[in-house]
């Protein structure tokens, strides 16, 4: 059975015969041996392989070995005379699994721009800092389901097609099999499309096993093609029964330093690169957020700060409108330092899930902005009262009929409940520092791009 290298590396077991399995990186060949450079996707680090003219396959494989070739290797590990390295493997036994042929193959020993990795979304993974990203993403998806299990919170799998549009925007994918043509044609029965939230399912469960998280893949028809949007993204959306908004600005709070925190816990050697290669101080930052308390602020107060503000602004701020991302950016960046929690915005820029505030201006909104990216989470306790509800969907255009289901949560034991929305590559991208959004996932779907 093959070891992995990380393992390897971390225990460091001289003596032991074991094999390993991965892909060329480098070779250098000096007189009867090579010295081959093998990555498995454990971990950053190689594992330096040494072969000589004593295996059989020597100079009718070895010597040939280039870049992205696979191969499977036994042998025995001893203490590595090399500076940087505690351990290396002498092979016994060396195999080639997969040629690949390097007068074609894209990724040679050198750095690429995330640009051109782009358009080779399949190999990408094989680079050292997309390679990171993923096991940071693998380890953050980890402990977002730990820290919610280990505060008994329910896990629901709310659905991929509905026929509600949570924010109201209509920028949902529509759901076709591509032969209807009226209504009565419809594969479900009415109109459907791709979820862009599973929020107010999740209300359901809420409403029924008190504390809830989803976790999963949400879509957005908006044409934007900029470094902070994607057509398809990951949404963790928790929602608490009998829970204020007080509450809800706690657990998120908790939540985002716990994440943070686990990250550069677990993923040392990739935080590193990050903090070395893409963005410097990372480490710094980011840890500041864990030893920091939040700042918190009203909307109305954000809006005078800004309008006091010597920085030149593109787009204007008044009271009612929505914060930008410089405006966010300003305020956690320039005015704070830190991440700041924003509450109580203007009910007419807010969806009509939101409880209105007694001020009947404003709703109990909160959006947590974080250097570096601006929003990173925003949530709300939910409007509970059936009356005040009809009244803000009726205002908003909702064909009631539509979402008697949703009403009936209110009809039939309501209670104060909140939750909140986290996109989940925001965070990703946040914690690896990198500038653009499209590196935060395996697979990026923006508009006219789709690859794999």
């Amino acid at each position: 059975m093959k070891t992995r290298i990380k393992n390897i590396l971390q225990a460091k077991p001289v003596g032991q015969h074991v094999s390993v399995a991965g892909w060329v990186r480098t070779k250098r060949d000096t007189g009867s041996f090579s010295f081959i450079e093998v990555n498995d996707g454990s971990c950053l680090a190689n594992l330096q392989i040494i072969g000589d003219e004593k295996l059989e396959n020597y100079e009718s494989e070895i010597k040939q070995l280039s870049t992205g070739t696979s191969v499977m290797v036994e042998g025995v590990l001893q203490e590595s005379p090399a500076k940087g390295q505690d351990v290396e493997l002498h092979a016994t036994r060396f195999r080639v699994i997969g040629k690949a042929d390097p007068e074609t193959y894209p990724l040679q020993k050198k750095r690429h721009s995330f640009e051109f990795l782009r358009e080779l979304s399949h190999l990408r993974p094989r680079t050292n800092a997309l390679g990171a990203v993923a096991r940071v993403r693998s380890r953050l998806s980890y402990a977002v389901h730990k820290f919610f299990q280990e505060r008994e919170f329910v896990q629901v799998h709310t659905p991929i097609i509905t026929t509600s549009d949570c924010e109201g925007a209509g920028e949902m994918f529509q759901v076709t099999t591509g032969l209807e043509k009226t209504k009565a044609e419809h594969f479900f029965g009415r109109s459907a499309g791709l979820t862009v939230s599973g929020q107010l399912q999740a209300e359901v469960y809420a409403l029924a096993l008190g504390d809830v998280y989803t976790f999963g893949p949400t879509f957005r028809a908006e044409n934007s093609n900029t470094s902070r949007h994607l057509s398809e993204f990951w949404m963790l959306e928790p929602e608490m029964a009998f829970c204020d908004l007080q509450g809800n600005m706690e657990i998120a709070e908790e939540m985002l330093k716990y994440l943070l925190s686990d990250a550069m816990t677990n993923c040392p050697e990739d935080m590193l690169l990050f903090d070395k290669f893409i963005e410097k101080g990372l480490l710094k930052k980011l840890q500041g957020i864990v030893d920091k308390e939040f700042a918190h602020i009203t909307y109305t107060e954000a809006v005078e700060r800004l309008k006091k503000a010597k920085k030149k602004f593109e787009y204007p701020i008044d009271w009612g409108r929505d914060l930008q991302s410089e405006h966010e950016r300003y305020l956690s960046e320039d005015v704070f330092q830190c991440p700041i929690t924003v509450t109580d915005y203007p009910a007419s820029i807010k969806p009509f899930y939101m409880r209105v505030n007694d001020d009947n201006k404003t709703v109990a909104a909160m959006d947590i902005l974080v250097p570096g990216i601006g929003e990173i989470v925003g949530g709300s306790q939910r409007e509970e009262r059936y009356d005040v509800l009809e009244s803000r969907m009726i205002e908003a255009g909702i064909d009631l009929a539509d979402y008697s289901w949703y009403m009936d949560l209110r009809r039939y034991g309501s209670v104060p409940h909140s939750g909140f929305g986290l996109g989940f590559e925001r965070l990703v991208q946040f914690v690896t520092g990198m500038a653009n959004i499209r590196e935060a996932i395996a697979f990026p779907r923006t508009p006219g791009s789709a690859p794999c």
